[in-house]
């Protein structure tokens, strides 16, 4: 197992420099950029901050310097905030990791044992009206949601803030601060994970109906074993393998994805950066946070592997 995990951990590292090159080359090969988008500077200035940043370099130098500085930490400079943009997704990443990090809990959560149970009791009530959310779920867009569950609990009941990640002028810390984050957490999660839940719950029914019908569970049933012991000891293992690979995408999946969750409840995020930056071409920031996304992908792929083999012994490199 250490050698497998090795040899994957070995075959990331050419991906992420092809990855890399790709994204790099891609961003500076679209026309203009953030100096060509300010109307205010002269050609004079413009060159003089071409020069000043680089920009007049071939390709292959500035790229060499960029993954040069990227691989010590340093991801560039924000020219429309004036900043470097370690420091700046630094301000905003971690909100966005926290609610990403909460629906895929959830996510997982909801979808296994719906999944599961949706699965052993097929054709009854249960699973018609986990079929019927799934399917309603997925159908909807997120800001339409979203505008509802604003309208609905925070408008009309007042129980749940509208947006933000604190209340205007709070001061709280500790505990109460906590819990404060946590009730403005509760509308964007619940988003996250509605638009996710759906298809995971589909891949994990769709797993356990394979399984339950292998003859091995057969044969644990015939030897009186518990129907619990049967489902979530036996079959749900190799029921998980199909629901696996989804892990691959689910984490890039939730930062890209949570891009308009926080612009819709104004939660400071780091997809409120991007937009403006998209707007202004800042492709440092844009080329970086790519490359995150790509770097979360594989990460993804290298758990999913990992996973793979622990769950499954015969897919191990030897």
């Amino acid at each position: 197992m250490k050698q497998y995990i090795f040899y994957r951990f070995l075959q990331m590292i050419p991906i992420l420099i092809g990855t890399s090159f790709l994204i790099f080359v891609l961003f500076a090969l679209l026309p203009g950029d953030y100096i060509d988008s300010n109307p205010k500077l002269t050609p004079e200035r413009a060159q003089e901050l071409r020069e000043l940043y680089g920009l007049d370099k071939p390709i292959l130098e500035r790229y060499v310097r960029w993954f040069t500085d990227l691989v010590k930490g340093d991801f560039g400079f924000s020219l429309k905030y004036q900043e470097p943009v370690t420091s700046l997704l630094n301000k905003f990443i971690w909100n966005s990791f926290l609610i990403a990090a909460v629906s895929l809990f959830f996510t997982w959560t909801i979808a296994l044992f719906t999944g599961v149970i949706s699965a052993v009791k097929q054709y009854s009530w249960f699973d018609g009206f986990v079929t019927l959310g799934v399917f309603a779920a997925m159908s909807f867009p997120s800001f339409f949601i979203g505008l509802l569950l604003i309208k609905f609990f925070a408008v009309d009941l007042g129980i749940l803030p509208i947006g933000g990640m604190i209340d205007t002028g709070s001061n709280t810390t500790k505990l109460a601060y906590l819990l404060e984050v946590s009730k403005h957490m509760v509308l964007p999660v619940a988003i996250l994970t509605l638009l996710s839940v759906g298809s995971l719950t589909r891949y994990f029914r769709t797993g356990m109906l394979e399984v339950v019908r292998q003859d091995y569970i057969r044969t644990a049933r015939a030897k009186g074993l518990k129907e619990r012991s049967i489902i979530f000891k036996h079959a749900l293992k190799n029921a998980l393998l199909p629901a696996i690979t989804l892990l691959a995408f689910e984490l890039p999946g939730l930062f890209s994805g949570a891009i308009i969750t926080e612009q819709i409840f104004n939660w400071p995020g780091v997809g409120r950066i991007q937009l403006e930056a998209l707007s202004f071409r800042d492709y440092p920031v844009l080329m970086s946070f790519t490359m995150l996304l790509s770097f979360l992908t594989i990460i993804g792929n290298f758990l999913a592997d990992i996973t793979y083999a622990a769950v499954d012994p015969r897919i191990r490199l030897k």
